[in-house]
C-alpha cells in the first residue's frame, strides 16, 4: 500500500529537520523568529511537495527552499529592525562541546562575521560549513559550480582578513 502524501512529507521533514534548524539558526537572532521561520519553511515545502523533482536529493531540495525562504524572511526582518543589532545571540547552536576560552572566542567572532555577510554569501558559507561540495552548493543556490567555488574562496578570504584585524 503506497504511503499517503502527508505521511511521506512528514517522514521527509523528520529525516531532514536538521537542515531547517541550521538555516533558521543562521538567519534569526531570537527563538521566536526562528520558530516563525521554520514554520514558514515547512509551509513552503508543503506547497512545493507535489512539484519535488526526484532527480535531486531531498536535502538539496530542502536546502534550496529553506534558504530562499530564509533570505526573504531575513530581508523583511532587517527592514523592520534596520538599526537594531544584537550580536550577543549566536548564529549557530553549538552544544555538548566544551571549548577552551580562545576557541570559544574565535567561534563567536566567526559567527559574528558570518552574520555580517550578505544574505547569499551567508547561505553559501552555511552550506560550505556543512561540508557541501561546490557542485552541491551550486545546485542548492542555483549558480554554476565554478561560481560557487569562486564565491567560497572569496568569502573565506574575507573572513580570514577580518580575523587578522
Amino acid at each position: 500500500m503506497p504511503m499517503k502524501k502527508e505521511d511521506k512529507f512528514l517522514s521527509v521533514i523528520d529525516s531532514h529537520k536538521g537542515i531547517l534548524y541550521k538555516v533558521a539558526n543562521n538567519y534569526c537572532k531570537n527563538s521566536e523568529d526562528r520558530k516563525d521561520l521554520i514554520q514558514e519553511i515547512i509551509y513552503q515545502l508543503w506547497k512545493g511537495f507535489d512539484n519535488y523533482n526526484p532527480q535531486f536529493q531531498y536535502s538539496t531540495w530542502i536546502y534550496r527552499i529553506s534558504l530562499n525562504v530564509a533570505i526573504s524572511f531575513y530581508r523583511k526582518q532587517r527592514t523592520i529592525t534596520q538599526n537594531k543589532v544584537d550580536i550577543d545571540d549566536s548564529l549557530l547552536v553549538v552544544s555538548d562541546i566544551l571549548f577552551n576560552q580562545e576557541m570559544e572566542d574565535n567561534l563567536n567572532l566567526l559567527q559574528q562575521f558570518i552574520y555580517e555577510l550578505k544574505e547569499m554569501d551567508k547561505a553559501i558559507m552555511l552550506l560550505y560549513l556543512e561540508q557541501k561540495s561546490h557542485k552541491e552548493i551550486a545546485e542548492i543556490i542555483g549558480i554554476s559550480e565554478s561560481n560557487a567555488g569562486t564565491k567560497v574562496s572569496r568569502i573565506k578570504m574575507l573572513l580570514t582578513q577580518k580575523f587578522k584585524k
